[in-house]
């Protein structure tokens, strides 16, 4: 089944073109994304067995999903015996129409979110408008975003793309408690939202929070945030609804203590998170849901090289280090989840039907970057070459890789078609290739061909007689000296 998630139009190249023109966006992603990186750089040289965290974080992911079904219904019985309940949602409709029957079995007419991926991925802001539910987010930059109709760029700074300039004037645009006199200084701007959160804290008898990891053990969420509104969220209500990807399980609680040093190093670039909530069912005056989502994840699950995507955890450091989106930004993405993860996780949970999923794989230099920073060593990479073998091609493209292939397995086949390049090399153009062979020099030039293949150079001077046969080092002098 394939999953329903929201998303943004276009393709990724004709998003990131415009994106690119914006210097004011370029500006603001480069200053927050060095920043973070630096930070992380920072924290993690502190740590002498960094890597073998990041190898123990990888071998609990990759445990538990190959055992995934056995610690979901582990999950389900511990929070079950503790009080809770739990929902089966196989895509977005289902998860929405749960979460919107409890809220409606309430009576109330709005909620209160702490930041949660998942929510986004499957639009449930949306879905409780349809049925007269406001839902308020109470993450700062998740408000930002909200109260600017705006939409997510980044997975950890949500509203990266604004600078402090920008967000006063949504305040004072949208709050209309503000003062006019408020300045963009940040203490300001985050005391102004705290004033405009605090009476929604206090008279709201619902709340929606995503979880950062799950603990089947005793059936524990876990909310790592930096702002302390989580908590408010968590304990304040009446009613708690947790909808949380089921990827994001964890066997015991002898494995959380990897990832509680892997994430924030990773994310915020800090030692330790300022917020670690934990709870375990229902507890005294509240009543507990949590819905575990579904949404495309056994698809990708069931994929040998993608599924290593599920060992996601949201860190966002592979968008810190990507120059693709420094430069364009998360917007270009389309997706919930932008930056090289969202490259890889998007296609996958959605599938690549639409000419956005089938561009995404694309965005992307390949440099390796996102892989040497990953906590839980997702070959990103990897991942985008399968999807970019996977992904649809236009029937020229098909017929051309099909030749290239025959003629590349055979080396006279090969000698041939070189030979014949050196003989008509004057009639191709120097820039832009014609038909629709253009596409492939709209970011490119030509490379010259030149007057003879390698292989006629090296038989015309006698370099494989007079050396016995080639060796690495004789081929590498030969080849510079041409």
């Amino acid at each position: 089944m394939s999953a329903t998630f929201i998303g943004m139009p276009g393709n990724f190249p004709e998003n990131a073109a415009k994106a690119v023109q914006n210097s004011q966006l370029r500006f603001n992603l480069r200053k927050a994304t060095h920043t973070i990186r630096d930070r992380r750089a920072s924290v993690v040289g502190e740590l002498p067995d960094w890597q073998e965290l990041r190898a123990a974080g990888k071998a609990i992911k990759d445990h538990t999903l190959r055992n995934l079904e056995r610690y979901l219904l582990r999950m389900e019985e511990a929070v079950t015996r503790a009080g809770g309940t739990v929902h089966w949602a196989r895509d977005a409709d289902e998860a929405n129409r749960i979460v919107t029957d409890l809220v409606k079995a309430t009576g109330e007419t709005e909620v209160v979110k702490v930041k949660s991926m998942a929510t986004q991925e499957i639009g449930l802001n949306e879905a409780l408008a349809e049925h007269g539910i406001a839902a308020y987010e109470t993450d700062l930059a998740e408000l930002i975003v909200q109260l600017g109709d705006d939409f997510p760029s980044h997975i950890l700074v949500p509203a990266i793309h604004r600078n402090r300039s920008e967000i006063r004037e949504i305040f004072l645009d949208r709050m209309p408690e503000v003062s006019p006199d408020l300045t963009d200084d940040p203490p300001a701007l985050t005391e102004a939202a705290r004033l405009h959160l605090r009476e929604r804290f206090l008279r709201s008898k619902v709340a929606i929070s995503g979880a950062n990891f799950m603990i089947a053990e005793t059936g524990t969420l876990v909310v790592l945030e930096s702002e302390g509104n989580g908590r408010m969220c968590l304990s304040l209500p009446e009613t708690l609804i947790s909808v949380v990807g089921i990827e994001k399980l964890l066997p015991s609680w002898r494995d959380l203590e990897v990832f509680l040093q892997l994430l924030p190093r990773s994310s915020t670039g800090e030692r330790m998170n300022p917020y670690t909530s934990m709870w375990t069912g229902a507890v005294e005056g509240q009543e507990f849901h949590l819905v575990l989502l579904d949404n495309g994840r056994t698809d990708v699950l069931a994929d040998e090289v993608g599924r290593q995507a599920l060992r996601c955890i949201r860190c966002s450091a592979c968008l810190n280090v990507c120059p693709v989106y420094e430069r364009a930004g998360g917007h270009a993405y389309g997706s919930v989840y932008p930056g090289p993860i969202g490259a890889i996780l998007t296609p996958q949970l959605r599938g690549m039907g639409s000419e956005l999923d089938a561009s995404l794989p694309f965005a992307s230099s390949l440099c390796g970057a996102c892989y040497d920073v990953c906590p839980v060593a997702i070959d990103i990479p990897e991942v985008l070459v399968d999807l970019r073998a996977k992904a649809p091609h236009a029937a020229a493209e098909r017929a051309g890789m099909k030749v290239a292939g025959w003629i590349l397995n055979d080396h006279e086949r090969l000698a041939k078609a070189q030979r014949a390049a050196t003989k008509l090399r004057r009639l191709v153009p120097k820039r832009r290739l014609p038909g629709p062979l253009s596409a492939w020099t709209d970011t490119r030039d030509v490379p010259e061909i030149p007057e003879e293949s390698f292989r006629d150079w090296w038989e015309r001077t006698g370099r494989g007689e007079r050396s016995g046969g080639p060796t690495e080092e004789g081929l590498r002098g030969a080849s510079e000296e041409w």
